[in-house]
C-alpha cells in the first residue's frame, strides 16, 4: 500500500483514493437535503473523498453540490473521489450497468470514481430497495457473485467508473473472487464496519497481502439509526481509553479513533451532519498517537458490531448448480 499526495493511497489498479472520506448516509427520517447540506461544508473543509450509495436515496441532491464546487472553481471533477455502490437488488448482471447508469443520472457526472457491491446478500430483483414477503421476511435471490463482479469490470471497461470493489466481504468471499478464473481486475478495496470495538485485524491483514485497502464504515460509531443498530449499543465515543488518549493529545474522542485508522493504514469515513463535528473529523492529519496509544486501543476490540446486517448464506451467494 503506498502513500502519495495530500495523504491518499494509491489503489492496486494506479488510482488514487483520499484516505479520509466523507459518509453520507441519513436515517429515513433525515431530509434527503441535508445529506447535500452536509456534502457542501465537507467540501469547502477540504474533504475530497465522498461516499455514497444507490441505497442512500440521495444522489440527485449530492450530484448538484458536486457540480456546484466544480462550477464556483472549489474543485476540478477530477479532484473529487465519489464512491457509490451497487444495490442489492441489482446483481443480475444485466441489470449492473443500468444501475450505475442510474446513479450517473441522479448525479449529472459522466463517472464516478469507485463502484463497489454494497454487500453480498442478493435480493429479489426490482424497485423495492428491501423486497420483502407477506411475513415481513426479506425474499433473497440466488445470484452468483462472480457474475455480478464480472458485470462490475465492464463498467470499468466502458469508462463509467474508474475502479471497482466490494463492501461487507469477508476472508472467503475475498477469496472466491481472487480465484475467479479469467479474474481481469482485482477488487481495489474492502469498505467494512471498522472501529475500535470491531478492528478486523485479521481481515485487514489479509487485505493488506493482497493488496486491497481497507475502507472503515462506521469509524465513530454515533450513527444509532434503530433500523440497522440496537439503541442499547454502547457509546464508542465515551470509551474511558479513547477519551483519555485525547486529552493527553488535547483532541477529542473522534478524532483519535480516526487517527487510529489511518495509521493502520486503513482509509476511513467519517460521518456527521454538523459543520463543527465535519471540520473537526478533518483535523486528524497532523497529530500522531504513540505506540502505546495504538497498543491501547487495540486492546479494546472485541468483536462487536454495530450494523445488525443479515447474515448471508452460502446458498445467496451461488448456485449450487453454478460455476464451482
Amino acid at each position: 500500500m503506498e502513500l502519495k499526495q495530500s495523504h491518499s493511497v494509491r489503489l492496486n489498479d494506479g488510482h488514487l483514493m483520499p484516505m479520509l472520506g466523507f459518509g453520507t448516509y441519513a436515517p429515513d427520517h433525515t431530509p434527503k437535503s441535508k445529506a447535500g447540506e452536509a456534502t457542501k461544508v465537507a467540501i469547502d473543509v477540504g474533504f475530497r473523498h465522498i461516499d455514497a450509495a444507490f441505497f442512500y436515496q440521495n444522489e440527485e441532491e449530492l450530484g448538484k453540490v458536486i457540480r456546484e464546487k466544480i462550477a464556483d472553481g472549489t474543485v476540478k471533477r477530477e479532484d473529487i473521489f465519489y464512491t457509490t455502490k451497487l444495490w442489492t437488488t441489482f446483481f443480475r448482471p444485466e441489470l449492473v450497468r443500468p444501475a450505475l447508469e442510474r446513479s450517473l443520472k441522479k448525479l449529472q457526472l459522466d463517472y464516478v470514481d469507485l463502484f463497489i457491491i454494497h454487500n453480498p446478500l442478493a435480493m429479489k430483483s426490482g424497485e423495492e430497495l428491501l423486497p420483502k414477503d407477506a411475513s415481513g421476511n426479506i425474499i433473497f435471490d440466488t445470484v452468483d457473485l462472480r457474475d455480478t463482479r464480472e458485470a462490475l469490470e465492464k463498467c470499468k471497461d466502458a469508462g463509467l467508473t474508474k475502479s471497482i470493489g466490494v463492501s461487507n466481504f469477508n476472508r472467503k468471499l475475498l477469496e472466491l473472487i481472487l480465484n475467479q478464473p479469467g479474474l481481469k481486475y482485482k477488487p481495489t478495496c474492502n469498505q467494512v464496519e471498522c472501529h475500535p470495538y470491531l478492528n478486523q485485524s485479521k481481515l485487514l491483514e489479509f487485505c493488506k497481502s493482497r493488496d486491497i485497502v481497507l475502507v472503515a464504515y462506521s469509524a465513530l460509531a454515533s450513527h444509532r439509526d434503530p433500523n440497522w443498530m440496537d439503541p442499547d449499543s454502547p457509546h464508542l465515543l465515551e470509551e474511558p481509553t479513547l477519551k483519555s488518549i485525547a486529552k493527553k493529545h488535547n483532541r477529542s474522542p473522534g478524532q483519535v479513533a480516526l487517527c487510529y485508522q489511518l495509521q493502520r493504514g486503513v482509509v476511513v469515513l467519517a460521518k456527521s451532519f454538523s459543520e463543527k463535528r465535519i471540520k473537526e473529523n478533518f483535523q486528524v492529519f497532523d497529530f500522531e498517537l504513540t505506540p502505546e496509544d495504538m497498543q491501547a486501543i487495540d486492546g479494546l476490540n472485541r468483536n462487536f458490531r454495530y450494523a445488525k446486517l443479515q447474515l448471508q448464506t452460502e446458498k445467496h451467494i451461488f448456485p449450487k448448480s453454478g460455476r464451482q
